[in-house]
């Protein structure tokens, strides 16, 4: 079978593990040629209290026309921090002019969580994140994201119901495949996918503490195994797991994310398994 050839777009924030620095080593573990777009270069993360970024949209405009007369294409193509709006357009760029037939569009909003925007995004951020998920094959935003694309009131404790009513609402701007991150009930977490008009729920056990990146980890992995098996619910297990191991091989992450480092060793070294064949334990 050919090696297939992804494009993630995101930023690269030289500390912190988090959007590029997760993205490219966890795609290639999974055995895809992973090619990359940086939007911005940040010192570090936005939830540190400073930092600086520069961004690369201008860049972006050359090294697109490069690709055009070298004629690459790409079979998937996966987004996660963007940045800006100018950025924005620049993914809807490489969708339209660098795409295989059939290729799938994987986005993750990446603007927002607990109830609130990140630092440098506002309304109008919004708003084109709303115009690109039009793109997409699958949507990968957390309940947050949904609540801001779908015009939903956030609720913190939201029961899952109440979630599946936002879900729905944000399906009626994309023709996506929506699979919602980070729901929480009964002291588990998962994800709600909404597809074909129906639900389907994938459920891990919620593990203490808050970890910077577990999304662009998760973002990551579910990427790699839906393209080497086009199963979603699949997917989403396989990511939880790593996402798991992840965060218990990590101490003190200091805001540096989760050392998934240690889980991707371990995912090569399990005895007969492929990354793609992994156990599903969380799949309900």
């Amino acid at each position: 079978m050919p090696q297939k050839r992804i494009l993630t777009m995101q930023d690269l924030s030289c500390v912190g593990r988090c959007s590029l620095t997760v993205a490219l080593p966890v795609l290639s573990a999974y055995g895809i040629e992973t090619c990359v777009l940086p939007t911005a270069i940040l010192s570090n993360h936005t939830a540190f209290p400073r930092w600086s970024c520069l961004d690369l949209s201008e860049e972006a405009g050359r090294i697109m026309a490069a690709w055009r007369e070298n004629g690459f294409r790409f079979d998937g193509f996966l987004t996660g921090y963007l940045g800006s709006p100018a950025a924005i357009d620049v993914a809807r760029a490489c969708f339209q002019g660098f795409s295989e037939e059939g290729a799938p569009i994987v986005i993750d909003p990446a603007f927002g969580d607990y109830g609130r925007l990140y630092p440098a995004f506002d309304r109008s951020y919004v708003a084109a994140m709303g115009e690109l998920i039009r793109s997409a094959h699958i949507l990968l935003p957390n309940f947050t994201e949904v609540c801001f694309l779908s015009g939903t009131e956030y609720q913190s404790a939201a029961p899952p119901a109440y979630m599946k009513e936002a879900v729905v609402r944000l399906s009626r701007m994309t023709p996506a495949a929506i699979v919602m991150t980070g729901a929480e009930s009964g002291g588990q977490t998962g994800e709600l996918i909404y597809a074909g008009g129906e639900f389907t729920e994938v459920w891990t056990p919620l593990l203490p503490g808050r970890f910077h990146g577990t999304g662009d980890l998760f973002a990551a992995a579910f990427t790699a195994a839906y393209l080497q098996s086009g199963d979603l619910a699949g997917a989403c297990g396989e990511a939880n797991l790593l996402v798991s191991e992840s965060i218990a091989a990590t101490g003190d992450p200091r805001g540096c994310g989760v050392n998934f480092e240690c889980a991707l060793a371990n995912l090569r070294n399990r005895p007969g398994e492929t990354p793609a064949e992994h156990p599903n334990p969380s799949a309900g």
